[in-house]
């Protein structure tokens, strides 16, 4: 469109001053106008010529083009000489050898720049529609990656919690309804939670920590008083936004190879603390630790634990990865995240919602 403009611009003031000052006829004005015309059709003949060339390789191109030049050349000059000499009289073959002779001096540079610029405007236009796709590849790259994660995040709610809620829940209808209710009702937090842990935002660590409290209350249910649960977070660290879900599979890993295989259970201790400039973050139990008949190391056991260490790599950097330490008295994951990384992150999720 735009090349259509220019040409356009430039063959109304050329073919009105040749009008104006050196041939008054009014079929100057209709000759200008029809060649217009074929140039525009010899343009979209070159678009798709260059197209077909693009797939080529380099070399094949440039051969390809130094051919397109000759055959425009001639078919421009041709329609040149038709409507500036053949309907003159000029009707032979003589004479149109002469016209063309004619047209390889300066006029033939105009007509070669005709075909270069549109040549040239068609690999600019291949440029950036070629950035473009590479970026549409990018997006739809990391929406896979961000649909991995949700499928990810909704299989760390392991679906033998959720067939031993429902058995637990279905022994409660019998016994305590009300507390049968409260089970249900803690259980729909949960997964309310896990689902909306998808949508790409960050949450805060409060939400984080009520999140892994209902999760404790509901295996609780299960093993009674041979589950207990003890935190110890730093109050003043509760603003600061974590990613969803980054504390629930280890909180889980201690439940079923710490506490559940132990006879008279044990407690899992969460504890968030500032230190020299970082937040502390520690998962811990006094269950069977190395003792257990599966520990899971945080590197080669379970999606669960794995996709934690990614994500809290990818979002605060490498140093943030989980730390293990397993010993016959129990287990303990903890990670740590410089506070300017969380207050940068904070500041983020704040401009996001707003």
């Amino acid at each position: 469109m735009l090349i259509g403009i220019w040409y356009a611009v430039n063959f109304a003031i050329s073919a009105f001053f040749e009008w104006r000052f050196e041939n008054p006829n009014v079929y100057v004005l209709w000759n200008a106008f029809f060649l217009y015309v074929s140039l525009m059709m010899a343009i979209a003949l070159v678009f798709g010529y260059s197209h077909l060339l693009f797939r080529l390789v380099w070399y094949w191109q440039v051969v390809g083009h130094l051919a397109g030049i000759i055959v425009f050349f001639l078919l421009m000059g041709t329609l040149y000489f038709f409507f500036n000499d053949y309907i003159d009289g000029l009707v032979y073959l003589e004479n149109w050898k002469e016209s063309m002779i004619d047209l390889l001096s300066w006029d033939a540079l105009r007509i070669y720049d005709q075909y270069i610029i549109v040549v040239a405007v068609y690999h600019i236009i291949s440029y950036f529609q070629g950035l473009q796709r590479k970026e549409q590849e990018r997006s739809a790259l990391l929406l896979r990656n961000k649909e991995m994660q949700i499928d990810l995040l909704k299989s760390q709610i392991n679906p033998h919690f959720l067939f031993n809620t429902l058995n637990s829940i279905s022994t409660l209808v019998s016994s305590s309804k009300e507390q049968a209710r409260r089970v249900i009702s803690q259980l729909s937090d949960v997964f309310r939670y896990a689902l909306d842990a998808h949508g790409g935002e960050l949450v805060k660590l409060v939400h984080e920590i009520d999140f892994i409290e209902n999760y404790v209350r509901i295996q609780q249910v299960r093993f009674g008083d041979r589950l207990r649960f003890v935190k110890n977070v730093d109050t003043s660290c509760l603003g600061f936004y974590i990613p969803p879900m980054i504390l629930q599979p280890l909180v889980e890993n201690s439940v079923k190879y710490g506490i559940a295989p132990k006879d008279e259970g044990g407690t899992i201790f969460l504890t968030v603390q500032r230190h020299g400039g970082s937040v502390y973050f520690e998962v811990k139990d006094d269950g069977l630790g190395t003792l257990a008949k599966k520990v899971m190391d945080g590197t080669s056991s379970g999606i669960g634990m794995t996709n934690t260490d990614l994500r809290l790599r990818s979002y605060f950097g490498p140093e943030a990865g989980l730390r293990v330490a397993a010993s016959d008295q129990g287990y303990a994951v903890q990670f740590t995240v410089a506070e300017e990384m969380l207050i940068a992150t904070e500041r983020k999720e704040v401009i996001v919602n707003k």
